[in-house]
């Protein structure tokens, strides 16, 4: 998608700081961290949210969540645990319009999400 925030990432037209990637995945600091770990999975196949994704994209974010699995190990907070996010739409705060999640950790986590 031509002006998707994270495609640009993802294609390298725009700097990040990576931290993991292969052929399907891009993670990256977040640039605004909401822990001492913040780092963002992103497909690099554009697929705007959990709610457009298609079938055919199963094995797609089956392998973003272990993305955000090998992140956490990488990151060192497997141990004292991790919160892997997604936010969907407006209302859930969802700035860019392209699949993401936010692993986050390094410090305990406030609020009810269980």
């Amino acid at each position: 998608m031509n002006d998707c925030l994270f495609c640009k990432i993802a294609a390298g037209q725009i700097p990040s700081t990576k931290v993991y990637e292969d052929e399907q995945v891009l993670a990256f600091r977040d640039i605004a961290p909401q822990a001492p770990v913040h780092v963002l999975v992103i497909p690099k196949k554009h697929v705007s949210g959990w709610y457009d994704a298609k079938d055919e994209d199963d094995a797609l974010l089956a392998h973003m969540m272990r993305a955000a699995a090998t992140v956490a190990k990488m990151e060192n907070i497997v141990d004292s645990g991790f919160r892997v996010v997604s936010n969907c739409g407006a209302d859930a705060q969802q700035t860019v319009k392209h699949l993401h999640l936010h692993v986050l950790g390094g410090r305990a986590m406030a609020g009810e999400m269980a």
